[in-house]
């Protein structure tokens, strides 16, 4: 019987109209193994709260080329908080200044990952977060 595989949605919240880092992400999670739920373009962060809820992940991925991660990310975080489900991992990534990432870590973002990042560097990241290395 095997072990049930990481559910991960990747999601990219606000008005960014740009998706190709987060399909190369989601395909890589797909590549490795994971369950992917990608959410589209242009997702509030309610959306990707019931997203996550429904789709029952263990992480949250968002992905955000707009400079509105600052606000963005933190309320999904405090969504999911509210909804009890604050145990989802939520990470973040696209184009974040090095000097936002120790805010977005201090809102409950655990880990940033920036242009240039190996996804298998992403990979490792989930499966030792989620216990399923």
């Amino acid at each position: 019987m095997s072990e049930k595989p990481i559910r991960v949605l990747v999601a990219k919240p606000g008005l960014d109209g740009h998706d190709r880092g987060a399909k190369v992400i989601a395909q890589a999670l797909r590549d490795a193994g994971m369950e992917v739920i990608y959410t589209g373009l242009r997702q509030t962060p309610d959306q990707i709260v019931g997203a996550a809820l429904q789709e029952d992940v263990d992480v949250v991925a968002l992905s955000c080329l707009s400079g509105a991660h600052l606000h963005l990310f933190p309320a999904v975080v405090e969504g999911l908080q509210k909804q009890n489900a604050g145990d989802i991992l939520v990470l973040g990534g696209g184009i974040i200044p090095d000097e936002d990432i120790p805010e977005l870590k201090e809102k409950g973002i655990v880990e940033i990952f920036t242009p240039g990042t190996n996804t298998k560097a992403v990979i490792n990241y989930i499966k030792e977060k989620v216990g399923k290395a």
